[in-house]
């Protein structure tokens, strides 16, 4: 359980911390590691890790950089290891460059959840034309017939939708959507 200045009780709620980080480690694995079975595995180990050395850590800021770090470290060993990515991993001479992957992989995971999170948090309308359009790529009059609305309805909650998406986000966040999201 989290208290208010962001300190760990000591009883802390490891499903609080698996619900809140688990996804996130498994995309910032998956990235680095380009497996999706051994990045979920992964990410498994280091809450396991944390588990046994939770005693030591009285943040939630602390006990997210030992998952992040030790899961890092984690992809690392799995790809020296790795007989047909060891070439790959032999022929990285320049750690600076690995950290800033890693690092663009971290903040680009974060950037999804904000993303996410924020589409949750839309209008009805807005995040049903939002879902409807990007993700399951209707157009906009067969949006209009399943919602039973006008075309221009459709069209005024899109704009609405990436309106409140923009004061909601970040700029990166933002700009990363519009990246994602098809023309």
């Amino acid at each position: 359980m989290i208290t208010e200045n962001n300190n760990i009780s000591p009883n802390l709620d490891i499903e609080y911390l698996f619900n809140t980080y688990y996804a996130r480690l498994c995309y910032f694995a998956f990235k680095l590691l380009k497996n999706q079975e051994a990045a979920k595995d992964l990410a498994q180990d280091v809450f396991l890790k944390y588990w046994h050395k939770r005693n030591e850590y009285s943040s939630e800021l602390a006990i997210k950089n030992f998952l992040y770090l030790s899961l890092r470290n984690a992809c690392l060993n799995y790809i020296r290891h790795d007989s047909v990515e060891k070439k790959y991993a032999d022929t990285l001479t320049d750690d600076t460059l690995e950290e800033e992957k890693g690092l663009a992989h971290l903040i680009k995971a974060e950037a999804l959840v904000a993303i996410h999170n924020a589409i949750e948090n839309l209008p009805v309308g807005c995040k049903t034309v939002l879902q409807l359009a990007y993700f399951e790529g209707l157009k906009n009059d067969q949006i209009a017939n399943e919602m039973g609305v006008s075309i221009n309805t459709v069209k005024t909650q899109k704009q609405r939708a990436l309106k409140l998406l923009r004061l909601k986000l970040p700029n990166s966040a933002y700009l990363l959507l519009i990246g994602l999201l098809p023309s």
